[in-house]
């Protein structure tokens, strides 16, 4: 939600009013993003998809490290398939 607000919240809305119609192909849009919430580097990723869409992530506070390059390609690219998708 906090990097793309908008397609958070009308997936939400779909799943809550049981419309897989319009759910599942959002959630198959946004599936390379939501799986980074089982990862040690989350908190990291949304903060990188926050700067790629113009939302000021910033930095994380220690212990967290930087995302590896080949984490923040992963990142960088789902995001911007997502922005252009139309879901940013």
């Amino acid at each position: 939600p906090n990097a793309l607000p908008k397609a958070s919240v009308e997936l939400y809305r779909a799943a809550v009013a049981g419309d897989l119609t319009a759910a599942l192909p959002l959630y198959r849009q946004l599936h390379p993003l939501l799986r980074w919430d089982s990862r040690v580097e989350f908190v990291q990723a949304i903060k990188l998809s926050m700067d790629v869409v113009g939302r000021h992530g910033g930095g994380c506070r220690p212990p967290r490290v930087p995302l590896l390059p080949d984490q923040e390609a992963a990142v960088r690219s789902a995001t911007e398939k997502a922005v252009a998708a139309g879901l940013a």
